[in-house]
């Protein structure tokens, strides 16, 4: 398709089909539309801030100016963990961010973002898109007057830092750490302690000992916030996120004034920047995690495969019980396990059989 073709709208449809939202209907002079982004990461921060920033102006340029988006960061409009609740309301646009942080709205949100021992970025997507779980989504959003798009992800996460060494499924014990989302809720029943906290509070939490470990994301992100240089224990084997989703939710009558045309570009750009973010994540994680162990002292350790099992079980249970919350609930569940099903099954066949048979000759792809 052509992009005259495909971007073309004319501006008194625009105009027309705008309506009165509180305070959030957007500001429309001469044809244009302004928008308001509310985010929960820190400013200018690396691939969650910064990928927030480049999907406005991303969208400004498909729609030639006409839709224009303000993006405001953690804190400079509303709290990262108000950003809800000022787009339902109607004092931002837009939100940029996880939608497990809205888990104390309605448990299912998280399963938009990450369940423990779930789908992958690749297989989250292939959910959304070809397994049901948009029109889910859409309908688990509507009462709460939000629109939501897969937009970012951060791919597999890191199972985080820790002051101690964890040895044993006992070690959690007492824990208290940063975890948000089902995880959380997972390490609560083997007597951690979690708490939930915004991206830019978790440095200074960790390093006055509010708490005795974190999760945030991977290598990239983690290094950014240093925290290095409070703990060296780094685990990987994620079981919480093993393919974090970020969404960017819009008030839904500013999304209904939308022409079609330009819902489309939106929904073009929203799927664009979600493989550019699993592409720049892998890419700079590798990197990152390099220099931290190699340069910063830092020893990666694996969680055990006994920790790991009783984990599974434990977030089994826990995934089981939340499904029966309601109907809607249970549907979701349903089909998100449906394609968790399809995705090991393919999965076995496909990439983990070529995965495991790539690293049996060592030494291909030599540096010349």
């Amino acid at each position: 398709m052509k992009r005259r073709t495909f971007l073309k709208t004319t501006a008194a449809a625009s105009i027309g089909a705008a309506s009165t939202v509180g305070t959030s209907m957007p500001a429309i002079a001469s044809g244009k539309i302004r928008l308001k982004m509310v985010t929960t990461w820190p400013k200018k921060f690396p691939g969650l801030g910064t990928r927030a920033e480049e999907y406005a102006k991303d969208i400004e340029k498909a729609t030639d100016g006409r839709i224009k988006i303000k993006v405001f960061a953690a804190n400079e409009l509303v709290p990262a963990l108000g950003a809800f609740d000022a787009v339902q309301g109607g004092k931002a646009d837009i939100y940029h961010g996880p939608e497990y942080y809205w888990q104390g709205k309605h448990k299912a949100f998280s399963f938009f973002t990450a369940v423990p021992f779930g789908l992958t970025a690749t297989e989250l997507s292939q959910w959304i898109h070809y397994g049901g779980g948009q029109a889910l989504w859409d309908e688990l959003s509507a009462p709460f007057n939000v629109k939501s798009l897969l937009c970012t992800t951060t791919g597999v996460q890191m199972g985080g830092w820790y002051k101690k060494e964890i040895k044993t499924i006992q070690d959690f014990a007492g824990l208290r750490i940063r975890m948000p989302g089902l995880g959380g809720e997972v390490l609560k029943r083997l007597g951690a302690t979690p708490v939930t906290k915004a991206g830019g509070e978790i440095y200074l939490a960790l390093s006055q000992g509010n708490i005795d470990a974190s999760e945030w994301v991977g290598p990239w992100n983690d290094m950014a916030f240093g925290f290095h240089n409070i703990t060296k224990f780094y685990y990987t084997s994620a079981f919480h996120e093993p393919g974090a989703g970020i969404a960017a939710g819009f008030n839904i009558d500013v999304w209904n004034s939308f022409s079609p045309s330009d819902q489309a570009i939106i929904i073009a750009v929203s799927g664009d920047h979600y493989q550019k973010s699993l592409a720049e994540f892998n890419a700079r994680n590798a990197v990152s995690l390099r220099s931290l162990v190699n340069q910063h002292g830092v020893k990666l350790r694996k969680f055990s495969d006994e920790i790991m099992d009783k984990l599974a079980h434990v977030s089994d249970e826990l995934i089981q019980e939340i499904a029966q919350t309601d109907d809607l609930t249970k549907r979701i569940y349903n089909s998100y396990m449906e394609t968790r099903r399809n995705a090991m099954e393919w999965g076995d066949v496909g990439e983990e059989a070529y995965i495991k048979a790539r690293r049996l000759y060592k030494s291909f792809g030599r540096k010349l």
